[in-house]
């Protein structure tokens, strides 16, 4: 799910263009860092099965979840009204109650430093609020619409979003599992937990101060474009799939003009997956990789353009250990104890020719690389230990990144790295009460007066404490 407030981004056209880049960046990392939406209750009453079965613990998905989202979210047992095709008809598959849920968060979050002139400890009743439309719509289409109360914007906005259509054949014998997704964030259509929109961290605050640079890839086009793509899975084990994204501001007038947006797609931009799964009995691993071209023309639609490439490799590992999790941490047994590895390296290349027109960088060449590596330890499906480590490194532009207080760098560069450790706990099955502690080594390019007004890296750690309902 998505927490950043948009609010004030129209006064950026105002700002030098290299401040609005900075900030947009930001975003980035902060949709990157956001947490993405849980598993919801509709497709509990929809499938008759207990969350367990499809999440080792929400919205990390067990091989159950991951074809239940394969085949278009339209597995039920729920009673539906039915009709067969006929001639003259045709088919009629509907569930009888409409596939409604709805997610409540409350958070605290405490930084080392507080952040000049303001309070720390901010605790948000509610962070987010957010409302889903999530189920089967007929025999062969579902969906994952999710609507969320922004508290700090003060209104309701779309966010992630999958509409699927699936179905299944044979291609040389072998089962071919395929379909069409429509949705607003690339890789938010992916099975994995190793890809930006579904992956650690699962939570996050949307207080503390983060890196000023991310990969496009990476969160800055969430929920701000639309996208149709076509996927397959083959023998259970090779999966490809491939979209095209168009720009779509939402809150902008149609046609879109693109004055108010650092990000307007020129023709389409095409996403790729590419991955392998190898399941068995006790194992599951997934090696894959995709990308991201982007061309994009600045505050309007035409002119110089800024052209983004990512190249990205991930991998996933989960390793099951029956018989281990204890009575006290198994609420639906049978429960076992899981390890999961998983961990993504991007590397984005850009040529930043409209941005450097415009005064907005020194040079129009630039690379940034990210890595996210994390483990996991699943005690039965109530407790969750999780560690990882994360890191971001660009070339070095004092007009990209320019110096400020807290969001900025003395040197020029968004280099960041740290590492998060959370420990969650589920009393139930649709309840979460998680801790999570976030240290900083590196921010935006120093440990010391790395914004060049005294504020150290360490000054940026946080706690965050957060509960979350779903119904």
């Amino acid at each position: 799910m998505q927490f950043v407030s948009w609010r004030g981004f129209a006064d950026d056209v105002a700002c030098a263009p290299g401040a609005i880049v900075q900030r947009i960046a930001l975003l980035g990392v902060l949709l990157t860092l956001a947490p993405p939406a849980w598993a919801v209750p509709s497709f509990a009453r929809q499938t008759g099965y207990t969350c367990s079965q499809c999440h080792s613990t929400p919205p990390e998905l067990t091989q159950e979840g991951r074809d239940f989202k394969l085949n278009g979210y339209t597995l039920k047992q729920a009673p539906s009204i039915t009709a067969p095709a006929r001639d003259k008809s045709t088919e009629l598959d509907l569930l009888t109650a409409v596939p409604v849920s709805g997610w409540f968060a409350t958070s605290l979050t405490a930084t080392h430093a507080a952040q000049p002139n303001t309070q720390n400890g901010s605790v948000q009743f509610p962070q987010a609020l957010s409302l889903f439309l999530a189920g089967a719509w007929s025999s062969h289409v579902g969906s994952f619409v999710q609507i969320t109360y922004d508290a700090q914007a003060d209104h309701f906005h779309m966010d992630n979003t999958d509409i699927r259509y699936a179905n299944h054949t044979l291609l040389f014998g072998k089962d071919l599992h395929y379909g069409v997704s429509f949705n607003n964030n690339p890789t938010v259509e992916d099975l994995w937990n190793s890809t930006p929109a579904w992956g650690f961290p699962f939570v996050a605050t949307n207080v503390a101060p983060t890196p000023s640079a991310a990969a496009i890839i990476s969160g800055p086009l969430a929920q701000d474009v639309a996208g149709i793509g076509v996927y397959g899975l083959w023998m259970n084990h090779v999966y490809a799939a491939t979209t095209i994204y168009r720009s779509d501001h939402l809150g902008s007038a149609q046609p879109i003009a693109g004055t108010d947006s650092q990000f307007n797609i020129h023709g389409v931009a095409p996403y790729w997956r590419v991955a392998w799964q190898h399941p068995s009995k006790n194992n599951y691993l997934e090696v894959g990789t995709y990308g991201l071209h982007v061309e994009s023309t600045p505050k309007g639609v035409s002119g110089l353009s800024d052209r983004y490439t990512d190249l990205a490799v991930d991998v996933q590992y989960d390793r099951t250990l029956p018989g281990v999790a204890a009575d006290f941490v198994c609420q639906m047994p049978p429960c076992n104890d899981v390890l999961s590895l998983r961990g993504t390296y991007v590397h984005e290349s850009s040529m930043l020719d409209a941005t450097f027109a415009a005064n907005g960088a020194t040079q129009s060449a630039h690379h940034l690389d990210s890595v996210q590596a994390n483990a996991e330890y699943h005690w039965g499906n109530r407790v969750s230990f999780a560690g990882g480590w994360f890191s971001v490194s660009s070339t070095s532009d004092p007009l990209l990144y320019p110096a400020a207080s807290v969001t900025g760098s003395v040197t020029g560069t968004p280099e960041s790295n740290g590492y998060m450790l959370n420990l969650s706990w589920w009393p139930a099955m649709n309840i979460d009460i998680a801790a999570q502690y976030t240290g900083y080594v590196k921010f935006n390019g120093g440990s010391t007066n790395y914004d060049g007004a005294g504020r150290n890296a360490s000054g940026n750690n946080s706690i965050y404490l957060i509960a979350q309902f779903l119904f």
